[in-house]
């Protein structure tokens, strides 16, 4: 039988696991294949991890520990941006992944967390849905935009979508009357409005003749995923990606999560006590060096358990 972790206790009469901070950073450097050995290399490798993380950036460092698809790649941690980014192989390979799983529609991608683009797995989309959108349908923009929740500009592109979709870039732009160079700002800051609110997704990145995105609906390019969230309840799907993401990164706290997904400390504290009673993760974790306690995944502190601290 494995040994038991170290325990101390923060709270009178209740023992709590000790963890090494280091061990667990080697566990998550592990899921998040930031080692040469197990860095990704193609499109199967590519979507084998996001898959296993859930959701991950493509570029972006998350401070609160999220999956990088850059990092992935290099096979390490917090890899430094070349000066020529243009000739790197590593940027090179991320910058075609992210292209290309989207476009064969193996993961979906978009602007969820903090306006960051995502690559997420399918099987995650009603979740973010569910919690994003509720039972809204893509006809509902407007009784957002009358409530006050959805843009002007960004309701003229949902205008022009509904009544035809799919739309290039150009092309859309030229159905709201915003071609002009002055009117870029505005137009991006709406599409990312409404990539966050999950009304409409890029399908595809297309560099011939000219380079322009392809825009769909998003209940329209997965509707069987758009209508599983649709049935999922709220703390439900709370619990779905707050359970994916502890699994993938191996921990967090409370805060972080909170911060994370955009949520109240109280959904946070009630999703995180559901997961508790399966068993799924542990919470109030020591971890040796970090302030506070720390959520662990159940597996997570079962691996790190022969390179824990000896107690004292």
């Amino acid at each position: 039988m494995a040994p038991r972790p170290p325990t101390a206790r923060n709270r009178p009469g209740v023992a709590v696991p000790v963890l090494d901070s280091a061990a667990l950073e080697r566990l998550r450097d592990r899921r998040f294949r930031r080692r040469p050995a197990l860095r990704v290399r193609a499109d199967r490798g590519a979507l084998a991890f996001v898959e296993a993380v859930g959701f991950c950036s493509t570029f972006y460092r998350f401070p609160e520990g999220v999956a990088c698809l850059w990092e992935a790649v290099a096979g390490r941690r917090d890899p430094r941006w070349p000066r020529r980014s243009h000739h790197d192989a590593g940027i090179g390979t991320t910058w075609e992944l992210k292209d290309r799983l989207p476009a064969k529609r193996r993961v979906y991608y978009g602007k969820l967390l903090r306006g960051k683009p995502l690559l997420v797995a399918l099987d995650l989309v009603p979740a973010f849905y569910a919690l994003v959108r509720g039972r809204q349908r893509a006809r509902h923009y407007r009784a957002e935009y009358e409530a006050g929740r959805l843009g002007h500009t960004a309701r003229r592109i949902m205008d022009t979508l509904v009544r035809e979709h799919p739309q290039y870039t150009r092309e859309l732009r030229a159905n709201v009357f915003m071609l002009e160079p002055s009117k870029t700002r505005e137009f991006e800051r709406a599409m990312a409005e409404l990539q966050q609110g999950l009304w409409v997704v890029k399908t595809e990145e297309r560099y011939e003749p000219t380079f322009s995105y392809r825009w769909d609906l998003l209940e329209s390019w997965l509707p069987d995923e758009v209508a599983a969230g649709r049935r999922l309840s709220r703390a439900a799907a709370i619990a779905q990606l707050i359970e994916r993401y502890v699994a993938g990164a191996t921990y967090t706290t409370e805060r972080a999560l909170a911060r994370l997904f955009a949520l109240p400390r109280d959904d946070v504290r009630r999703a995180v006590a559901r997961l508790a009673s399966r068993g799924v993760i542990v919470g109030d974790v020591v971890v040796e060096g970090r302030p506070g306690t720390a959520i662990v995944h159940a597996a997570a502190l079962r691996q790190s358990q022969p390179e824990r601290l000896n107690p004292t």
